[in-house]
């Protein structure tokens, strides 16, 4: 697998066209059968959990059932369900693991949208796919920019970069939705983890040289569905790249800060004591971008999609964790 590390990964400027009539204009006004990848991750689950509401079907698959790195499966999958929409929200996303794991990384984050794109492709079925910020290297000093050149610094980015470039050589009628410092109420991401350590230690050492955008998947989730409602309704659809992630740019000590002072609003427990540290301190065997705050001026002009602050968004996501999974 060396060759897939070798030099930074450029893909070539895209801009996104417009295509009418994305979907059979039958189904104008009509539920939507959006076939979900991933469906148990929290994108996934933030999809099934908000698909009634935007009146759509949504058909949830993820490990064992629907493996995205066997093609001959993934190709049964769709023509049985044959869905309006496929939106792959599955992937490897052990970042530190990847470094060893290498061929199982490739596997679901190249080979797994490839074989969606393609089969996609066949059925005119058109492809949202969730991609990330680590395709970057973080040197820029300002947000990036969909047609900003990839140059990924770990096997996760460069993974996940080479899946972009399978779904945009697969298939014209995609979008690229890259996303960053992904949480939600469900499973271990950065805001469940500190809130867990809160009541295990009394100090807690963050990264404060890490600048970025957190990402509410329940935002995200409702964004790629108003997606699908203006596909739905037979609006032009550009296809291209596009980046959500909530507005304000941070980094992981400030986001912790607040993660707590939001928990106590309904913890009595006192907060730990937060310690700032260089990414340099953090036992890590993997290097992250320093900087990787991502422009959402695209998925704003195509789509009129405003992404929350991500303070509303994170005091949202608290107050739902202690209502429905109190800790």
């Amino acid at each position: 697998m060396a060759d897939h590390l070798s030099g930074p990964f450029r893909k070539r400027r895209q801009v996104p066209h417009a295509f009418t009539g994305a979907l059979n204009p039958l189904t104008r006004g009509y539920a939507l059968k959006i076939l979900v990848t991933g469906s148990k991750g929290q994108l996934g689950r933030e999809l099934g959990r908000q698909g009634e509401a935007f009146r759509m079907e949504i058909l949830p698959y993820d490990l064992p059932v629907l493996d995205i790195s066997d093609r001959s499966r993934v190709e049964e999958f769709l023509d049985r369900d044959r869905p309006d929409l496929v939106i792959n929200a599955a992937a490897y996303t052990q970042v530190e693991r990847a470094e060893t794991e290498v061929e199982q990384a490739f596997h679901v984050n190249r080979n797994g949208p490839e074989n969606l794109a393609l089969a996609c492709d066949r059925l005119r079925v058109p492809l949202v796919h969730i991609s990330t910020d680590f395709v970057f290297d973080g040197v820029k000093k300002e947000p990036y920019l969909e047609d900003d050149p990839v140059s990924p610094i770990n096997v996760y980015g460069q993974s996940k970069a080479e899946g972009e470039e399978c779904v945009r050589r697969g298939t014209e009628r995609h979008l690229i939705v890259r996303t960053s410092w992904l949480y939600s109420v469900y499973g271990h991401n950065f805001v469940t983890t500190m809130l867990r350590l809160g009541r295990e230690k009394p100090v807690i050492r963050v990264v404060d040289d890490q600048f970025g955008c957190p990402t509410c998947a329940a935002d995200l989730a409702e964004a790629l569905l108003k997606i699908a409602v203006s596909m739905r309704e037979g609006h032009p659809i550009s296809w291209g790249t596009y980046h959500f992630c909530n507005s304000g740019i941070i980094n992981w000590y400030q986001f912790a800060g607040q993660i707590f002072h939001a928990a106590g609003k309904y913890d009595r427990k006192p907060p730990p004591v937060l310690e700032p540290i260089h990414a340099a301190q953090y036992p890590s065997v993997v290097r992250r971008p320093a900087f990787s705050a991502l422009n959402c001026g695209r998925i704003r002009e195509v789509f009129g999609i405003i992404p929350r602050n991500w303070l509303e968004s994170l005091e949202t996501t608290v107050r739902r964790i202690f209502r429905e999974c109190p800790m």
